[in-house]
């Protein structure tokens, strides 16, 4: 995590270079990361410039509207949310994970009060079974209720679960993919083995082990190869797959942004394809496991 002062220059270097999605959550650093997003967004760019995201359902404070997809929780956060990125509506609001506690009808007609009432432009949905989000789409549809444009979930060339059933779903119902930790908690940015920092910190980190050493190694060769970032390599990868939009990428370095956006320009061959896919091992995906 940055303070708000380490993080302008990363805000200003993505409208620099044409980033115009910023996502965001409300149980990021406890809604600290709301209120540099609404910030640095008035600072560097304009409103209408920014396609603007967060999401709602994690833990914010003790009590019944305080986490969980009810509509007491939507309607009471969605305000929050606002309040703090400092704007009157989000362009995209997202459920951040499935909430089995609230019955599927409340959920989604809250969300569509809130399209509605103007406080969002659409809703997404992320990290869940593909019968979840089928679901809770098909209720909406019945009900003549707001449907999901987005899918933000975990892809990357180390967890690929997610080809099984929920793209196939996607590319039906004409649903986008804006995958997080599109390169593996920086797994695929350096040789297996490199020891950091995040690797202690970052409970993510221990759903991958030695069986993704191999894949690591293909995206370091096919990088070497190329002379290019092994960053570029593996989002180059994630924007192969057509039912991908945009992957969410975190940045804590100026050549995280610059490199996100030198993977636009990389067309991968049908030879690295192969070498970057043939050591993939099946897992459950991280959020469930």
């Amino acid at each position: 995590m940055l303070t708000e002062e380490e993080s302008q220059d990363f805000f200003k270097q993505a409208v620099e270079l044409g980033i115009t999605f910023w996502d965001t959550a409300n149980v990021y650093s406890g809604g600290s990361s709301e209120e540099f997003t609404g910030r640095a967004m008035r600072k560097y760019s304009r409103r209408e410039n920014i396609v603007l995201a967060t999401k709602v359902h994690g833990h914010m404070h003790d009590g019944p509207g305080g986490s969980g997809l009810s509509r007491k929780a939507i309607l009471e956060n969605v305000d929050a949310s606002l309040t703090r990125l400092g704007t009157d509506y989000v362009d995209l609001y997202q459920i951040h994970r499935f909430d089995p506690s609230t019955p599927i009808e409340e959920t989604m007609e809250a969300l569509h009060d809130v399209v509605r009432s103007g406080k969002a432009r659409y809703i997404g949905a992320s990290s869940m079974w593909a019968w979840q989000f089928s679901k809770m789409q098909y209720t909406a549809r019945l009900n003549g209720w707001t449907e999901f444009v987005s899918m933000q979930d975990q892809y990357n060339l180390m967890q690929r679960e997610e080809e099984r059933e929920m793209y196939g779903l996607c590319a039906d119902q004409g649903v986008g993919v804006i995958p997080w930790s599109p390169l593996g908690r920086g797994r695929l940015t350096r040789p297996w083995g490199t020891d950091t920092t995040r690797n202690g910190s970052d409970q993510m980190m221990r759903h991958y082990g030695e069986a993704d050493a191999a894949v690591v190694g293909a995206v370091e060769k096919v990088a070497g190869e190329r002379g290019v970032p092994m960053a570029q390599i593996a989002l180059a990868w994630v924007l192969t797959n057509p039912v991908v939009t945009a992957p969410i990428v975190g940045a804590t370095k100026p050549h995280h942004l610059t490199d996100a956006v030198a993977a636009l320009d990389i067309q991968l061959t049908d030879d690295e394809l192969t070498t970057l896919e043939g050591a993939y091992v099946s897992r459950l995906p991280s959020y469930f496991g």
